[in-house]
């Protein structure tokens, strides 16, 4: 609660109907000036509806009411909006890359000499807020020589120059460094003591309780409930948004505790003479190994040396007893061993072909009847299999995979890598960029895996996730295995034991250090 001050936006029993859909129903949103409201829920929980309801982009079903520092306002479009004091920075930003900085900020509002445009006018005129916001670029920049990170800082001064008071931020940090979001967190901060209210849209849990101040959830389309930054905790949030509690959320109901199986993978001094020192470990059958590490520890180096996408100078892989040496992903892939990339996008699918088409690609050749003719008919079957057993959805196999949620594509991925029926598989950030929602799905595909007898690797730098997921956990700092635990080492998988083996801050006692 903000006790001493007047909400700035009050959004009362806001619907919204599309055909078929009912995307909104009777939701409510109150945000205070000076504060960091965060706005939660799975994909197609209704958040962007709601956002583009209050931006203008879309009007609300009859019958619910938006307030503005106490007065009912009506939104019908982006200008009414904007002159309310509304400002959106979406993920995709919506800047003009061959204009300069200072005409991207009076986009719409130039300033005149007469008939003429003043550009001279327009550097002097934005040149205050971006020395506030504490930019290390000039008015003239062409925005097409800045930086992510700095266009997005641009993005802010246009909604700051045009006195925006209430700030939607969508994913901010998506393209960003872990500095250049730092550098934002900061300058959210900042906003937030200058008075301004900002609506703060994101799927990392760690983001909301870093900056937040209270908390909405969404979900189905319904208003789930607000916590308050002394209220926000795992277990709570994760109710509201899924509706289940955190002791659910994480599959482990594989046997890999009890009796653990043979051997499956075993790499014994695998370094490429650079950035991975020679690293050795052992995978067992039907198990769930952890690798962690802060980033450039070398976790995906390590996996790709071992995937073949790299080349070693060092080491040995065997898999199901049988010495491996792969050239190239191919090779891993007709041994037995698979892995997914942690650049979905621009390494995994194709996005402008269909789900099926994804989902057949590894293994076409499969189809091929006497004289190379596919089999479309088993491609098709297979496919609609995929999207079953994955529930991934989608209105049919047609869909092109870029239309669909960062989830969904993820799954799409993952049915690829499963249809050529791996005994180990190497997951590398496997829930980057979905919904929790769409992450509880993964793990219980990574689960069923795990007790069918393959072989998991997961990389990820959410602790929560190695921690709720993994058998063991292997912690990399600086090129190599710095310490293992879990397992035989008897030695609880904690956050606080992986952080202290990846920053060398300390030795867990029992835990094994290679």
């Amino acid at each position: 609660m903000q006790p001493n001050k007047a909400p700035i936006l009050e959004m009362r029993g806001i619907s919204k109907t599309f055909p078929g859909v009912r995307a909104l129903a009777g939701v409510d949103l109150t945000v205070y000036p000076g504060e960091v409201h965060a706005l939660m829920g799975e994909n197609g929980a209704g958040k962007s509806t709601l956002m583009k309801i209050l931006s203008g982009a879309y009007t609300a079903d009859p019958g619910g009411e938006i307030r503005v520092e106490g007065r009912p306002v009506t939104i019908d479009g982006p200008l009414s909006a904007k002159q309310l004091g509304v400002a959106v920075i979406y993920q995709e930003l919506a800047l003009a890359p061959n204009l300069s900085v200072a005409e991207n900020i009076y986009l719409g509002r130039e300033a005149k000499s007469g008939a003429q445009v003043d550009r001279r006018a327009m550097r002097e005129g934005c040149r205050g807020v971006l020395q506030r916001l504490g930019a290390t670029f000039g008015p003239s920049t062409l925005v097409q020589d800045l930086s992510i990170a700095e266009r997005q800082l641009v993005e802010i001064a246009r909604a700051i120059h045009a006195d925006a008071r209430i700030l939607v931020m969508d994913e901010p940090t998506t393209a960003l460094s872990s500095r250049e979001t730092d550098k934002l967190f900061d300058l959210i901060r900042q906003l937030r003591q200058e008075g301004l209210a900002i609506i703060y849209i994101s799927h990392r849990m760690a983001e909301v309780y870093e900056l937040s101040d209270r908390c909405s959830v969404l979900r189905d389309g319904s208003y789930v409930g607000t916590l308050t930054r002394e209220q926000l905790n795992a277990d709570a949030l994760v109710k509201m948004m899924v509706g289940r509690d955190l002791s659910k959320f994480y599959k482990k109901d594989h046997d890999a505790h009890g009796s653990r199986g043979p051997v499956i993978l075993k790499v014994e001094g695998v370094g490429d003479g650079g950035r991975v020192k020679p690293c050795s470990f052992e995978l067992h059958q039907g198990e769930v190994l952890g690798i962690a590490g802060l980033v450039g520890s070398g976790r995906t180096e390590l996996a790709r040396l071992i995937y073949g996408a790299e080349q070693r100078t060092s080491g040995t892989i065997t898999l199901l007893g049988n010495p491996i040496s792969p050239k190239k992903p191919q090779d891993a892939i007709d041994a037995g061993l698979v892995y997914l990339t942690e650049d979905r996008k621009g390494q995994g699918l194709f996005l402008d072909m269909s789900v099926a088409d994804n989902i057949n690609l590894g293994v076409i050749g499969r189809d091929a009847k006497l004289f190379g003719i596919l089999d479309r008919g088993m491609a098709r079957r297979r496919a609609a299999e995929g999207i079953r057993s994955l529930s991934i959805r989608v209105a049919g196999p047609q869909v092109e995979v870029g239309s669909l949620s960062g989830g969904n594509q993820q799954k799409v991925l993952l049915s690829r890598l499963l249809e050529t029926r791996p005994k180990v598989l190497i997951l590398d950030e496997p829930t980057r960029g979905v919904d929790i929602g769409a992450k509880s799905e993964i793990y219980r595909i990574i689960d069923d895996l795990a007790k069918s007898g393959v072989g998991v690797i997961v990389i990820s730098s959410e602790l929560p996730e190695v921690v709720g997921i993994a058998d063991r956990v292997l912690v990399m700092r600086e090129g190599h295995i710095a310490g293992e635990v879990g397992g035989a080492t008897g030695v609880p998988v904690t956050q606080e034991t992986i952080i202290a083996y990846a920053t060398g801050a300390s030795t867990a006692p029992g835990a094994t250090v290679h």
